[in-house]
């Protein structure tokens, strides 16, 4: 059985040209205007209009691709390709939630420092 080859039958198959509607404004911006670097096109907040046939969205151009990692918000690098995203254990996480729930009051105050400070100082109220 394991000697035969494989034969894959497919049927209805279809194409989804939404799912490649980001990469084409990119690569059509980057033809409009000559940007040889396609990663400093930033096209982001795509809505589409009811009834369809016309989209608006957002997009920056960036001269290098340097500038755009040091001026664009970090999620959208991301999207992009062009940074990673540090995954954070759930544990971690959940820590930082119980932590955040036992400091009160409108005092600024870090989370790690209401913890070293003692009880006095977490439930303090100022009005």
């Amino acid at each position: 059985m394991a000697d035969k080859a494989v034969t894959i039958r497919t049927r209805k198959f279809m194409a989804n040209r939404l799912l490649s509607r980001k990469q084409f404004i990119i690569d059509k911006l980057a033809r409009m205007y000559e940007i040889k670097d396609p990663n400093a096109i930033f096209v982001f907040k795509s809505r589409t209009h009811c009834g369809g046939g016309k989209s608006t969205g957002f997009g920056l151009i960036y001269g290098f691709v340097e500038n755009a990692k040091k001026y664009e918000p970090k999620y959208r690098l991301i999207r992009n390709g062009l940074d990673t995203k540090v995954e954070k254990s759930r544990k971690q996480l959940k820590e930082r939630k119980s932590r955040a729930k036992k400091i009160c009051g409108v005092k600024k105050t870090k989370v790690g420092d209401a913890t070293e400070a003692g009880k006095k100082e977490i439930f303090s109220w100022e009005f």
